[in-house]
């Protein structure tokens, strides 16, 4: 009876992204993700050595490793997507105040938010006829109270 095994070779081609038989490759940002997990475990049950199969420890340490990055890639989207929405309510607590904004070219602009405009998940205040990004922003101040007409 012949056993195949997949040589160390075989295995480092896999997991590094080059095979593009048994174990898939990488995905688009280099890092393998769920499936690719899977492939690799089915591909490790099928050429394990029969006379020296794969112990319940080490399967178990396999999955509790997936899973804890499984975990931290789900937390890593949450906190990008509550680092937007704390962003987006930075941006709107400008609306209507007086803000000093860096140009981008050395000078300094003022004038009032009147609005903000989200592009990409990214907002910008919308000062003038033109958005800034909140990172151009120097200082914040309310608006001049009007002083009444004289009568």
């Amino acid at each position: 009876m012949q056993v195949n095994s997949a040589t160390s070779s075989d295995r480092y081609a896999a997991i590094n992204g080059t095979d593009t038989t048994a174990a898939g490759t990488l995905n688009k940002k280099g890092a393998l993700n769920s499936e690719d997990f899977m492939k690799l475990l089915a591909v490790q049950f099928q050429n394990q050595d029969p006379m020296k199969p794969m112990e319940d420890t080490a399967f178990i340490a396999q999955m509790a490793q997936f899973s804890s990055l499984e975990q931290n890639s789900v937390m890593a989207t949450q906190l990008k997507q509550l680092s937007s929405a704390s962003a987006v309510t930075a941006a709107n607590s400008y609306l209507g105040h007086q803000v000093t904004l860096d140009d981008g070219d050395g000078g300094v602009i003022t004038g009032q938010v009147s609005g903000v405009e989200i592009a990409d998940g990214t907002p910008r205040l919308v000062v003038g006829d033109y958005t800034y990004p909140l990172s151009a922003v120097l200082l914040v101040e309310p608006m001049p109270a009007e002083l009444p007409p004289a009568a």
